[in-house]
């Protein structure tokens, strides 16, 4: 398993009537989880796409638990468990400044030949750099 923990602020236009960051901005602050963890390894998208591949989602789900508010500095914890193969799974973990879970979620992405447009397996720098640190 190799985690990578990203701190994010709640934005005012993140928020709803209610004062709660929007549950749909989630997807988004994954995003932004799942875009750091692999730089942290030495991997960023635009290395990804020079390489001939896209990301896009498959599978996206979230359990909410508790809101996060306008303001509030947010954890999102991302974690990869596994080996990708055509696919890659990252889970998640967004927590508030007290340490209070809000949700958990889970984000399936395939890996695509730019040019083709169909699956693919994931390149092998990937792969060799999450074996370094899943071991």
């Amino acid at each position: 398993m190799y985690s990578f923990e990203t701190k994010l602020r709640v934005r005012y236009g993140e928020t709803d009537q209610m004062g709660f960051a929007y549950y749909g901005v989630y997807a988004q602050y994954y995003e932004v989880g799942r875009v750091e963890l692999l730089r942290s390894i030495g991997i960023s998208y635009k290395n990804i796409e020079a390489m001939g591949y896209a990301l896009p989602v498959v599978n996206l789900n979230i359990n909410y638990k508790k809101p996060a508010f306008y303001d509030d500095t947010l954890t999102i914890e991302t974690i990869i468990r596994a080996i990708p193969s055509v696919k890659i799974i990252f889970d998640y973990k967004t927590f508030n400044e007290d340490g209070d879970l809000l949700n958990t979620g889970e984000v399936i992405l395939v890996f695509i030949n730019k040019k083709t447009r169909k699956p693919c397996p994931a390149p092998d720098v990937i792969i060799n750099k999450l074996k370094e640190k899943l071991t």
